[in-house]
């Protein structure tokens, strides 16, 4: 039997692919990553606010992050109703 390596690439788009077009699995990760985004701005506005406030880079890190993620989240969000849209009218089409 031979073995073959294969690359990161190669198995971080095969589960972006499971990812994307399996519907109940989608939006179980655009709930988490929603409520990642929200629980670091909740820690960023209330628990470590004076920290962030002592040190520029930090707060702009912080702050990127989290502007990063909600990006992200807002992408996936665009992306999974645009899905659900064709998925739809890929079914009407079918009857």
């Amino acid at each position: 039997m031979s073995e073959r390596k294969v690359s990161w690439i190669v198995v971080i788009l095969g589960l972006a692919r499971a990812i994307l077009h399996d519907r109940p699995m989608r939006r179980r990760i655009l709930g988490r990553m929603l409520m990642v985004a929200l629980g670091m701005m909740a820690i960023g506005l209330w628990l470590i606010a004076g920290w962030l406030s002592k040190n520029i880079l930090w707060f702009t890190a912080w702050w990127g992050s989290c502007a990063l993620l909600t990006s992200a989240v807002m992408i996936f969000a665009l992306y999974d109703a645009l899905a659900v849209i064709r998925e739809e009218r890929e079914k009407i089409d079918r009857e």
